[in-house]
């Protein structure tokens, strides 16, 4: 057992729109990401994935709304809904997500990382 900094693994991040994972339990991992700008749009098909902003805030767009989610706020995007999260100023973020998850839903794009690191 050890205590995780979530600060400290923040600094580390230098990267926008490249998780990275600072630990897991029962299958799931909790992943940190620096976002700027806007990602893809994708859907993951048997996940759902929590968005927790530590600072700054997002947008998640979706086919026919968009929510903001604030820092100290969280969404969940259930599964098979496709999404697009936007940060205009940089932004933190926490996600819970599956070991498994794709990044991108499975869609190419230049954004996509298959090997997501430990930090």
């Amino acid at each position: 057992m050890e205590v995780i900094n979530v600060k400290d693994k923040l600094a580390k991040v230098k990267d926008h729109w490249s998780p990275k994972i600072i630990c897991q339990l029962n299958g799931q991992q909790i992943k940190i990401a620096k976002v700027k700008g806007e990602f893809v749009w994708h859907h993951h098909e048997l996940e759902d994935e929590l968005f927790y902003v530590l600072e700054g805030e997002i947008e998640i767009q979706f086919e026919d709304h968009a929510i903001t989610i604030r820092a100290g706020e969280m969404a969940v995007v259930p599964k098979g809904i496709k999404h697009k999260p936007v940060a205009i100023e940089e932004a933190s973020i926490l996600l819970f997500e599956p070991a498994e998850t794709l990044h991108t839903g499975g869609i190419e794009h230049q954004l996509r990382q298959d090997d997501q690191h430990w930090i």
